[in-house]
């Protein structure tokens, strides 16, 4: 039981570690090469707890392989168009001008059904309403409506918008965040200060407390 559970926790901080190191696009939509690489490392992990009598070395070989694999891959893809094109595949162009390409639906085996099922969730109530919809190489359905049917800009009402700020957590869970206080330039001083002029004598009762893009102090106490 005692070697399961080592064995369990050393492949879980190993798998950990190999996924940050593929980056943190492993975590959004897959590729398909990046999807066969999780799965085998899922599969050798899975080895590696459940039969105790083998050799865990074998398989952390295994998985550092598939790292190295994916790594080199994924450099491959960033500097060559046409070895992306081949590994990853292009774009399928599913509406042209508000048409059906059935030639295109026909050779990814993909129903009617199916794409204005992904047009809704997309919310798009109809076909009319789209131009362009194009299947992306991570299967993610990309929808450029038509001109009628997309959203008001600032930019068409001609308002010139204020620059908003990215808002900034200052106290989380009770714990200063002393790098964004540097990046908000404030100090704990001018925190502490805020707190009392809200009653809160302590950093510690305070759950959540950020700046928002206006320079508001937003501050929520713990129940």
């Amino acid at each position: 039981m005692l070697i399961i559970l080592i064995r369990t926790l050393f492949i879980y901080i190993f798998v950990v570690f190999a996924i940050r190191m593929m980056g943190k696009g492993e975590l959004t939509e897959l590729q398909p090469f990046e999807l066969v690489i999780m799965l085998m490392i899922a599969e050798l992990a899975a080895l590696s707890m459940e039969n105790t009598g083998a050799s865990i070395l074998n398989n952390l070989i295994a998985i550092i392989t598939l790292l190295f694999a994916q790594i080199l891959i994924s450099y491959i893809n960033m500097k060559s168009e046409w070895a992306r094109g081949i590994i990853c595949g292009k774009p399928s162009v599913l509406v042209n001008e508000g048409k059906i390409n059935i030639k295109e639906l026909q050779r990814l085996r993909i129903n009617i059904n199916d794409l204005v099922e992904q047009i809704r969730e997309k919310e798009y109530v109809s076909l009319a309403d789209v131009e362009f919809a194009i299947l992306e190489t991570n299967g993610e359905l990309s929808i450029i409506p038509k001109a009628n049917k997309r959203p008001v800009t600032v930019e068409d009402l001609n308002i010139q918008p204020t620059y908003e700020n990215m808002p900034i957590s200052l106290i989380i869970d009770g714990h200063i965040n002393h790098t964004n206080l540097k990046i908000a330039q404030r100090n704990e001083n001018w925190l502490l200060e805020q707190l009392r002029v809200r009653n809160i004598s302590d950093y510690k009762d305070v759950l959540f407390c950020f700046l928002d893009e206006n320079k508001k102090l937003y501050v929520q106490k713990k129940d």
